[in-house]
């Protein structure tokens, strides 16, 4: 009876233990479900939260192209000129299409917008003026090179000391200190040309002078400012003079002048008439604005002899400053300037070097100086030799056909 009761006991025993795991099974079951549950519940949530803001970026998406929509849908805009600003809120306009009207300005315009030579759009129905444009710019004139502040310096030329002088007279003093020529009571050239040979430094000249005085730097060749209709090319002077005006303090150097201001001969074609044309823009250029002001203008040519002479009268390009042929000691200098970032030999004779280069040009020293590199790499050396220099002499400057091209080419 008691191993019964034994037995019996010890049966009851393990149906609890059997019915305890079986119930911590299932509270462990319903715990991952639990947790399941609220993992996906707060992905539903962000996902919610998602869906509401892409449908907010949608909507503003939609708003932005109907705007567009809404604004290419609009008529289009006439452009015009102010001719005559008029009392009572109207003015006197010139319209691309040819007659002028008398027309009735925005009120929300500033009055102080509307005056004579002012670009304005025009509304296509009625031609109210809605809108004043900025002056009309040729792409020819914003296409030319403008530098802020050139990294040319009078360190990287040589050989030129008088001409820098003179050009620091004529063009840096005015502008940096222009209390002097006051104080004197004389007024400073207003232009400076530079005559030379290609390749002796006219341009590097101009901009190392922009370089000191902070001024932006606008170059112009000559013949670009010869346009095939008549006009054009006094307009584009006239662009030029006032875009210069807006960058001041600005030094514009025009390259090869003689293109644009050749001698007048009676028996011109209709070509060298408008030539003469845009001749005659830039002398009354020259002679609107301030010779101790903001701007000054440099020009440049190798045939100075086709130059007009009342280009060269005073108060014009009254200043000429003749760029030599770099004697021995300037080509000394030059090719010190260029082998400052060499790696070079030991056995570099600069004497030499400027004896074998007579009547080069800085041009043509530095073409040298990278021919000699180029023969240092093509056998893997790390310094160029005296060998290289000499090579390289040879090559620039031989009689060779691709040399007597090259000099036709450059004096043509």
């Amino acid at each position: 009876m008691k191993k019964y009761k034994e037995f019996g006991g010890h049966l009851e025993e393990e149906d609890i233990r059997d019915s305890s795991r079986k119930l911590t099974q299932k509270i462990d079951e319903i715990q991952k479900k639990h947790e399941q549950l609220l993992e996906e519940t707060q992905t539903q949530g962000f996902n919610d939260d998602y869906v509401r803001t892409e449908l907010e970026r949608l909507k503003r998406e939609t708003r932005e192209i109907k705007k567009e929509v809404a604004r290419l849908k609009k008529p289009p805009l006439i452009v015009g000129t102010i001719k005559e600003p008029l009392p009572n809120g109207q003015a006197v306009i010139e319209s691309s299409t040819g007659p002028d009207f008398i027309v009735n300005v925005a009120d929300y315009l500033p009055k102080d917008l509307i005056r004579s030579g002012t670009r304005v759009a025009l509304n296509k129905q009625t031609l109210s003026i809605v809108k004043t444009l900025p002056p009309s710019a040729d792409p020819n004139v914003m296409g030319a090179e403008i530098v802020s502040k050139p990294e040319v310096s009078y360190d990287d030329i040589g050989g030129l000391n008088d001409q820098i002088r003179e050009v620091k007279e004529t063009i840096e003093e005015p502008l940096l200190y222009p209390e002097k020529f006051r104080k004197v009571g004389i007024e400073p050239p207003k232009g400076v040309l530079l005559v030379g040979p290609p390749g002796t430094g006219k341009t590097m000249i101009a901009k190392a002078a922009a370089n000191r005085t902070n001024a932006t730097f606008i170059k112009f060749v000559g013949s670009e400012l010869v346009q095939k209709y008549i006009g054009e090319g006094a307009r584009m002077v006239r662009e030029l003079f006032d875009m210069a005006r807006d960058k001041a303090p600005t030094i514009i150097f025009i390259d090869e002048l003689d293109s644009v201001a050749t001698k007048r001969l009676e028996g011109a074609t209709s070509g060298d008439r408008e030539v003469q044309r845009t001749m005659m823009q830039l002398l009354s250029e020259l002679d609107g604005f301030d010779s101790v002001g903001d701007i000054k203008v440099m020009g440049a040519t190798n045939r100075p002899e086709l130059l007009d002479k009342a280009l060269l009268r005073p108060g014009r390009f009254d200043r000429i400053i003749k760029i030599p042929i770099p004697n021995k000691d300037a080509r000394k200098k030059i090719f010190e300037i260029h082998m400052t970032k060499m790696s070079l030999d030991s056995d570099i004779n600069l004497d030499s070097l400027a004896k074998k280069t007579e009547n080069a040009s800085g041009a043509d020293i530095k073409a040298i100086c990278t021919e000699a590199g180029m023969f240092s790499i093509r056998d893997d050396r790390d310094k160029t030799s005296y060998d290289d220099f000499l090579k390289a002499i040879d090559k620039v400057l031989s009689d060779s056909p691709e040399r007597e091209i090259k000099k036709q080419v450059m004096f043509a």
